[in-house]
């Protein structure tokens, strides 16, 4: 049988861009969309293009832990094993007032951060049966405002907006969820290594937006991102960022690593210890990520709080200890906008 990927949100962008890939290579490829009829088409174009049949398009919120469930319920009806997972399906519509998902919880975070952990945690076993499992969680460029001391995370407003907290803007909770996300990635290659599962992030510094993205948007944000989008790569260009990573043998056994754009493994940044050089430079370049990403507690607490918030018993939050306050609590009034 052939590899087996699975890719979520591969409907339209650099998603899309990869599935085209992966079915050219010969894979079997998953196609995971929240919209089956609004996917058909993108479906039909790449087995058209790439002669590949074994393209199959099965729906998939990944906000929703019960379209989790049951599309893994049905994954394994179908399939063996899967050797790779790419967490690819995001959540950020610009101009969109704050809402909360099918489960209460707010939908960026919902999507971008929890639908991942729950992914990872429900396919576990079919990756456990391939030979090479990979897992790659997809990340962007906007973590870079966590270089600012000043920023944290905060997870006060995940089940709404408290009174007296401002409402957190599109742009912070998209930050918040791709640092989120990182740190579960770091935490998960930990716990999945003894199983030979490999899990990574590739930080992504932007495509150009598809319609199917645009038209997401409110009118301002749209000529925005039309502009924007001048300036930016094709999607196929970090698509095929996305098969090297799930493909090449250079890659096997390798996990727990931030990936540029390049492929080359980022560093941790510390800007309150960096000189005024790196200051400048760890946000502009493409070698470092925010150090903040490796306080291993904050890291576990953070896993703690996704395990607490899809109901699992037993759920491990750290005690930090001394006068550090819970992760929840952390400088509810510090906005990356």
């Amino acid at each position: 049988m052939d590899r087996v990927v699975v890719v979520t949100g591969a409907n339209s962008g650099i998603g899309k861009a990869a599935a085209r890939q992966f079915a050219a290579s010969g894979y079997h490829v998953i196609m995971a969309c929240r919209s089956i009829e609004r996917s058909r088409e993108s479906r039909d174009r790449i087995v058209a293009v790439t002669g590949n049949q074994r393209v199959e398009l099965m729906q998939l919120d990944a906000a929703s832990g019960s379209s989790i469930q049951a599309f893994a319920a049905a994954l394994e009806t179908r399939y063996p094993r899967i050797d790779v997972l790419i967490n690819n399906a995001a959540y950020v519509e610009h101009g969109r007032p704050f809402a909360l998902g099918p489960e209460g919880i707010e939908v960026t975070f919902a999507t971008n951060v929890l639908g991942p952990y729950r992914l990872m945690r429900q396919l576990r076993p079919m990756l456990q049966r391939s030979t090479d499992p990979r897992i790659l969680n997809i990340g962007s460029n906007i973590i870079k405002h966590f270089f600012d001391p000043k920023v944290h995370l905060d997870l006060d407003t995940l089940h709404g907006v408290p009174e007296g907290v401002p409402e957190p803007s599109v742009y912070h909770r998209y930050c918040r969820s791709k640092m989120a996300l990182l740190m579960v990635t770091f935490e998960m290659a930990r716990r999945l290594e003894s199983e030979g599962i490999s899990c990574n992030y590739l930080h992504v510094n932007g495509a150009k937006l598809s319609r199917e993205t645009l038209a997401k948007m409110t009118r301002g944000y749209r000529i925005l991102g039309r502009l924007q989008s001048i300036l930016l790569r094709k999607p196929e260009y970090m698509a095929n960022n996305y098969y090297e990573l799930a493909h090449n043998e250079r890659f096997r056994g390798v996990t727990g690593v931030c990936f540029n754009d390049r492929l080359e493994i980022m560093q941790p940044g510390d800007s309150e210890t960096a000189s005024p050089l790196e200051q400048i430079r760890f946000p502009l370049g493409r070698s470092h990520y925010p150090a903040y990403a490796d306080n291993r507690d904050l890291r576990q607490e953070l896993v703690g709080v996704c395990e607490g918030t899809i109901g699992v018993k037993n759920a491990r939050v750290v005690d930090r200890g001394g006068d550090a306050p819970p992760l929840a609590q952390i400088d509810k009034s510090q906005n990356t906008s």
